[in-house]
């Protein structure tokens, strides 16, 4: 566990970007790009559920909504509603008023609104500031916290890409030797960009040793309900962490669950058992020097569907769809690398994860893959599901497997 190992994962970011540009300069007629952060439908393309669009189209026809500023910390009823989203209607933490949200840009915003609230205890206590990331992890996380102003960004082992799964035992060890209160980032699901989850068991093991070594969790839910199929079991990590008293920051994002790619809606939630009010006026302070204040349209979007039980209910049922048309694009990946006798552990596939997944190739594969095939992929050989569809499977499939068995 080191410093450098997360910093020196800085190529990744820079490969993952020369991959897209690579992909959008390829004139090749079945170029694939699994690289994308959007969920993409069987058609390609990215689109809103028919009852976002919707909304989008009464929102913006509604005479009596007047231009004008958000307020610092967003929308009240957004955040109330991204807050019961997260950790229920019934969450002791609501319920005892421990609970401050602030509507964020995106959750690149949340998180890097949390490192700040985060970085203005450090220079204010004892604390040494040790910031733990998983290994791999969403190529931006260490630079945000940086640029908050941690130097001492450490790594946690999370994914073996040898046996192509978890590695929990490790992971437990690394946090086991973590300095105390070091503050830990981990996905509640929908881990980026392994797609690789925790189990509830995983996870109260997990918890067990936040609690005992005194370890801050900074949880992420980059897309509740899109990986399960589930609200509640996409943000069961976060909520039972809340259950056993822990505090912590949750970074919430609305942005492929809801379709608002462009309009950046995110949600700072900071569960603390003192002091709310203080964190409330610090929170409003920082966010006038980072964005000022939100945007409005698509947070109006996001609290108009919580907040009526038959538009919370459609939207359910849309997003349902979407989870289990990613999770049939697994099977059918899995079931034709099978076919094809692929060497490798091929089980975790079929593991719900969201839109990510990974297949064991390594970096030389992945170049042949966008070299001679066309297709891109993260350069950590992990890819978005959701951009395979049933025009494009053969030939990916079958592309993936001349990558692992070829002499390269």
């Amino acid at each position: 566990m080191s410093a450098r190992s997360v910093f020196g994962d800085a190529p990744f970011a820079s490969s993952a970007v020369k991959f897209i540009e690579d992909f959008k300069r390829d004139t090749h007629p079945d170029k694939v790009n699994l690289a994308g952060r959007e969920y993409l439908g069987e058609h390609g393309q990215t689109t809103w559920l028919p009852l976002i669009r919707k909304i989008k189209q009464q929102i913006a026809a509604d005479p009596t909504l007047i231009p004008e500023y958000t307020p610092v910390l967003g929308i009240p009823e957004f955040s109330r509603r991204a807050t019961e989203l997260a950790l229920g209607t019934d969450s002791p933490a609501i319920l005892q008023s421990r609970v401050l949200g602030v509507q964020t840009v995106g959750c690149t915003g949340a998180v890097r609104l949390g490192a700040e609230l985060l970085r203005t205890c450090c220079s204010s206590s004892s604390w040494s500031g040790s910031i733990f990331l998983s290994s791999p992890c969403n190529e931006s996380l260490a630079d945000i916290f940086k640029a908050a102003g941690f130097e001492d960004v450490r790594s946690y082992r999370y994914w073996d890409a040898e046996s192509s799964g978890l590695c929990v035992d490790d992971m437990l060890n690394d946090l086991e030797n973590a300095p105390d209160h070091s503050v830990v980032v981990l996905f509640a699901s929908g881990h980026s960009p392994t797609g690789a989850d925790l189990s509830q068991e995983e996870w109260k093991r997990v918890a067990d040793v936040m609690m005992k070594r005194q370890l801050f969790p900074f949880v992420l839910i980059p897309a509740q309900g899109l990986c399960s199929g589930s609200l509640e079991q996409d943000a069961w990590a976060v909520r039972h962490c809340v259950s056993l008293g822990l505090e912590l920051l949750c970074a919430q994002s609305f942005s492929h669950n809801f379709g608002l790619y462009g309009e950046r809606v995110g949600h700072l939630l900071c569960v603390l058992r003192q002091n709310l009010l203080a964190v409330q006026s610090q929170a409003e302070r920082l966010v006038q020097t980072l964005w000022s204040r939100p945007s409005m349209e698509g947070a109006r979007v996001v609290a108009t569907v919580l907040n009526n039980p038959a538009h919370l209910a459609e939207w359910q049922e849309g997003l349902k769809a979407m989870a289990v048309r990613c999770m049939l694009m697994r099977e059918r990946l899995r079931e034709r690398l099978r076919l094809l006798a692929c060497p490798g552990c091929l089980e975790n596939i079929i593991k719900p994860g969201g839109l990510y997944c990974c297949i064991g190739l390594n970096a030389q594969q992945v170049e042949f893959l966008a070299r001679r095939k066309h297709i891109y992929l993260l350069p950590n050989g992990c890819l978005n599901v959701s951009a395979i569809n049933s025009r494009n499977l053969a030939y990916v499939t079958e592309s993936i497997h001349q990558a692992l068995t070829s002499q390269l």
